[in-house]
C-alpha cells in the first residue's frame, strides 16, 4: 500500500509525514524507516523510528533507489511501513511521468511484502496517475 501527501515545497507536507510516522510509531507491532535526503529531522523523529540519510548512499538513478528499498525490505523482516520524504529527490525522479513509475512499482513491492510506504512527493494531484489518486490521504 502507499499513502501520498502532495503539495509544492514549503506547504507542511515533512511535518505531516513526521507527525505519522511518530503517532504509527506508539501502535505499530513491526519496524518503522524513515527515509530522507539527510538527516536534518533525526531529533524530530521518535527514537524507535530509524531513520536512513540517503544522502550517504550515492544512488544515481531511480533503478538503483528501488534496489535500495529492496536491500532494506531484505534486512528487516518486521518491516510495517516505509516513510519516503523529499521523494522525488531521493528517488531520483526528474519528471513526474518517472514518479508515477515509481510510485506503481513502490504499490506493488507493498503488497508482495506487505509494507506500507508514506510519502510526501512536491507534485498536485494533477500529476498523479488516475490509478493511484486513490492513494492521497493529504494535498497541501
Amino acid at each position: 500500500m502507499i499513502q501520498l501527501i502532495l503539495g509544492n515545497k514549503g506547504k507542511g507536507k515533512t511535518k505531516v509525514l513526521l507527525d505519522k510516522a511518530n503517532t504509527e510509531i506508539k501502535v505499530a507491532h513491526g519496524s518503522i524507516v524513515y527515509l530522507d535526503k539527510n538527516a536534518k529531522h533525526m531529533y524530530e523523529l521518535n527514537n524507535k523510528v530509524r531513520l536512513i540519510d540517503i544522502s550517504g548512499f550515492d544512488l544515481k538513478s531511480s533503478e538503483e533507489f528501488t534496489g535500495f528499498i529492496y536491500g532494506i525490505i531484505s534486512q528487516d523482516h518486521d518491516l510495517e511501513q516505509m516513510y519516503l520524504d523529499s521523494f522525488l529527490t531521493i528517488s531520483k525522479a526528474e519528471t513526474p511521468e518517472k514518479a508515477n513509475a515509481i510510485l506503481k512499482t513502490l504499490l506493488e513491492i507493498g503488497k508482495k511484502y506487505e509494507v506500507s510506504f508514506i510519502i510526501s512527493i512536491s507534485l498536485q494531484a494533477d500529476d498523479i496517475d488516475a490509478e493511484l489518486k486513490g492513494n492521497i490521504i493529504a494535498e497541501l
